[in-house]
């Protein structure tokens, strides 16, 4: 009874206070909202990346040709002529964790059709691609080996292709001209918005990388090729298996530098995935801070409440009340200060997420974790910011607290 009873005179002390007690829980509640709106941003950040790094394909290993160094400069990946088709065949022959292989040849060029012109990127590809990519088709269908081997003139366009060359729609069948050249448009890509870079992936068109390489480039070689692992956890092994197969066909010695790279999507993942952990642990820090004022608001309130509240301090204690019932008393309104304004600044931090993903168009997730460690946390904050005044006032002398005016 003892302990209900401590409890009753705590809350009745602060609804004795109401506007106080607001003002003293408002730090909490301000600190509380800001991290949680903040983790909400950093996590809808986080979200929004691997969703994009998801929607370029799933357990992708890219393969770069070697840089040329022409007097003194250097091309970057992709300049040399150290990958070939043939490189290409042996990946999807002679690695077993390899599933699907799609060369690739890059370019621009000026489209025409229905008497429109669009520039655009060009991109050859093998009849892999699309699988490679986790790209469905929205019309027609994909060109197919024999089209690759035959050199043939066909090309899948993206939607903004479609969208400025055929504002009519039904562009499958039709003719586009690229160079000059005709090319038959078998299928359209299902949309796919803006990359990370803030390209637009949907403004391509494809075609089979074996006229890309006869009819625009010219060349010989590949720049790049794209590789699809069996699973995610297979994709290391696949790297070193290809490492290792382009170091015997090019005859690359122990201690001689490869003339290609082999990459995977998982560290363009984790590069923009620090980057954005390395700003909401900043921006968590800085609200962070507004949860410590305010349970130093707690502290400096119960400080005060202790010195004005003396004399019933005092009356209490003659009547019985052991010092362990005033310690408990003060941390309970302590405790009840934080966790109310942990709960209000939870529904504060939730509504402004919900704000901003509505208003502002942030990417926002809200996390139950989040919600879960900050009520605790300023359950913490109560406790650890309203000890020592409760100590304080549980240390205070009978006689001298009824003598107190």
């Amino acid at each position: 009874m003892r302990f209900f009873a401590t409890i009753f005179v705590a809350l009745r002390a602060l609804r004795r206070n109401k506007l106080r007690s607001i003002l003293t829980a408002l730090g909490i509640i301000i600190g509380v909202g800001a991290v949680i709106a903040m983790v909400s941003i950093g996590d809808g950040a986080q979200a929004r990346i691997e969703d994009q790094i998801a929607s370029l394909g799933q357990n992708i290993i890219l393969v770069y040709a070697g840089s040329v160094n022409a007097g003194g400069a250097r091309s970057g990946y992709g300049g040399a002529g150290t990958l070939t088709i043939g490189d290409a065949d042996a990946m999807k022959a002679e690695v077993r964790d390899v599933i699907a292989v799609s060369p690739e040849i890059r370019g621009n060029s000026q489209v025409l059709a229905n008497g429109l012109n669009w520039a655009t990127r060009i991109l050859g590809e093998s009849e892999d691609y699309l699988a490679i990519r986790q790209w469905p088709l929205a019309e027609g269908g994909m060109f197919t080996d024999q089209d690759v081997r035959g050199n043939g003139k066909v090309c899948v366009i993206g939607r903004t292709i479609e969208n400025n060359l055929f504002p009519d729609g039904d562009p499958v069948g039709k003719t586009i001209r690229l160079r000059n050249l005709p090319f038959k448009v078998v299928g359209v890509l299902a949309a796919k918005g803006f990359s990370l870079q803030g390209v637009d992936q949907d403004d391509m068109v494809l075609i089979p990388y074996t006229s890309a390489m006869k009819r625009f480039s010219r060349q010989s070689y590949l720049p790049y090729i794209n590789v699809q692992a069996a699973a995610a956890d297979r994709m290391p092994a696949a790297e070193e298996e290809i490492a290792e197969l382009l170091r015997d066909r090019h005859h690359i010695t122990q201690g001689r530098e490869d003339d290609f790279t082999v990459r995977d999507q998982q560290e363009i993942a984790d590069a923009a995935n620090a980057t954005n952990r390395a700003m909401t642990f900043l921006l968590g820090s800085v609200a962070g801070v507004s949860l410590l004022v305010g349970g130093i608001g707690i502290m400096n309130i119960m400080l005060v409440s202790v010195t004005e509240r003396t004399r019933e301090i005092g009356i209490r204690m003659a009547v019985g009340a052991h010092g362990s019932d005033i310690r408990l008393q003060f941390l309970i309104e302590a405790v009840v200060l934080s966790l109310m304004g942990g709960i209000l600044g939870i529904l504060l931090g939730v509504g402004l997420a919900q704000f901003l993903s509505q208003i502002e168009h942030m990417p926002t997730l809200i996390s139950t974790v989040a919600i879960g460690a900050a009520f605790v946390f300023s359950g913490a904050v109560g406790i650890g910011f309203g000890y020592y005044p409760a100590s304080k006032a549980a240390q205070l002398d009978p006689i001298e607290a009824l003598r107190y005016e």
